[in-house]
């Protein structure tokens, strides 16, 4: 069995197109970035979670609505992080901020330029 038999099967059990000899697979996966965090000030909104499940009972203030890539969320983290001076982590469109600093991270955020809202 060639291996183009498999990719087809696969693309047509899942109803996905079949990327081609020609292209590799990190150019049909490849995306353009979604942009810079600080361009999307004021035009989407944020919203600030208190969440306790799954942490053993601690709280994590989470950041969500970002749609941008990875680094540049992870610059805006650092900034709400240095300013409050604690912990937290950056990746997929959210931030999360150990503790209860919903107003805050809200504070920051619009100073910050962004539109945001507790949950």
């Amino acid at each position: 069995m060639d291996s183009i038999d498999w990719k087809e099967a696969l693309g047509k059990a899942f109803n996905m197109p079949v990327p081609d000899d020609n292209n590799s697979p990190s150019e049909a996966q490849h995306q353009e970035p979604k942009g810079d965090a600080l361009q999307q000030q004021g035009k989407t909104r944020l919203d600030i979670i208190l969440e306790r499940k799954g942490r053993a009972g601690k709280q994590a203030t989470i950041v969500t609505g970002f749609v941008c890539d990875d680094e540049a969320l992870k610059a805006v983290a650092s900034r709400i992080k240095s300013s409050l001076g604690v912990g937290g982590s950056a990746r997929g469109g959210e931030i999360l901020i150990q503790g209860d600093f919903r107003q805050r991270v809200l504070d920051q955020l619009l100073s910050m330029g962004f539109k945001a809202r507790i949950i």
